[in-house]
């Protein structure tokens, strides 16, 4: 929005600012900080009033987390208000890639807070059906996943890019929307399965979303792909405010967040916040470097599936409980060591996905 003041430059005064895609992403950073500091204690209160015994406890989950009745769920709302806020103000809105990852963030912010509110209204951890969560999310991605390719360049419209071999493209044709289908729903949901812990998940988040932020802003960029050898992908480069938005409501959010939490992101919060990592991978034609940059929210779907399928076939378990998360709690693990470890293990996974764009 605040894009329009540049009409009003000559090109040597402080409305020049607004041209550029970096002192946008500093502003939008700062605002939504701001916006969590400002509304974060007042809608904790609020939800305390109309949630009463907060966020249902399962019975078969570590012993531990039985003190954490009464916190309060749906503090997912703190990160994406702030995030949708930040983003109308600081970025073009006439860029179609920041418009998709909007879709796919709100979108999911609302799948997410039904599902909250159904667990909430009925004290049970049983909320909205997984199948038709399951189906809407396909369904937005479908959309997010068509938006991209219509809007991609012709040479890589429908083509999956690959790290490191520069020259390389798979031609998905039409397998590439069920493709992002995949990546975009894939992610909300390892995110949401990583959200166990008090300030598990939104670090790591914050970590993948500034990495995959860089990655934007240098694809966007004629000049960068130039010289770092990967595909130039025309107007991702404004996908960086978001990412630094997303950034500045994540610590606005951990400020409560942090152990012993005052209240939980939610679905609302982790559904949102991992489909928008997957849009983000498909717009920029990332979305095998996701896997990598997201590495830990990989981990923590593979240990549920690997859990299910090896039950279902011997009757045992690999892990004494999963998420893998819980594995280590069972293991005698104190919650703060599990969640700094797991942030270390996100800024090292960041660090090699980063390290794809110039290993060519």
């Amino acid at each position: 929005m605040l894009y329009w003041l540049t009409s009003l430059s000559d090109g040597g005064d402080v409305f020049n600012l607004f041209r550029y895609i970096t002192f946008r992403a500093g502003g939008a950073f700062m605002t939504a900080l701001i916006f969590g500091f400002l509304f974060g204690l007042p809608l904790i209160n609020v939800l305390r009033r109309t949630q009463g015994k907060g966020q249902p406890i399962r019975d078969d989950g570590p012993e531990g987390h039985f003190v954490k009745a009464g916190t309060p769920t749906m503090g997912g709302l703190l990160i994406v208000g702030a995030l949708l806020t930040s983003t109308l103000l600081w970025a073009r809105l006439d860029n179609p890639y920041v418009w998709m990852v909007l879709l796919v963030t709100m979108s999911f912010a609302a799948i997410g807070f039904a599902d909250d509110y159904a667990k909430v209204s009925k004290q049970s951890s049983d909320g909205v059906s997984g199948k038709i969560r399951l189906g809407l999310g396909f369904l937005i991605a479908g959309l997010a996943g068509a938006w991209a390719a219509q809007h991609h360049p012709d040479a890589l419209a429908n083509q999956l890019a690959f790290p490191i071999f520069k020259d390389t493209l798979l031609n998905l044709g039409l397998l590439f929307v069920p493709f992002a289908m995949i990546v975009i729903v894939g992610a909300a949901n390892a995110v949401n399965l990583t959200d166990g812990l008090d300030g598990l998940a939104i670090m790591p988040v914050m970590i993948a979303g500034g990495a995959l932020g860089i990655i934007a802003y240098a694809v966007g960029r004629s000049d960068f792909t130039e010289y770092l050898d990967v595909h130039y992908v025309p107007g991702t480069g404004e996908i960086l405010i978001f990412c630094a938005a997303l950034i500045g409501g994540g610590l606005g959010f951990l400020w409560y967040n942090a152990p012993p939490a005052a209240v939980f992101m939610g679905d609302t919060g982790s559904l949102a916040l991992g489909g928008a990592l997957g849009a983000i991978a498909v717009a920029t034609k990332h979305e095998i470097v996701l896997a990598i940059v997201g590495g830990l929210f990989v981990v923590e779907a593979l240990s549920v599936i690997i859990q299910v399928l090896y039950y279902k076939r011997t009757g045992r378990r690999v892990f004494l409980m999963a998420p893998i998360h819980h594995h280590y709690e069972k293991k005698g693990w104190a919650e703060p060591q599990i969640v700094i470890r797991f942030w270390i293990i996100a800024l090292i996974l960041a660090m090699i996905g980063l390290a794809t764009l110039k290993v060519r």
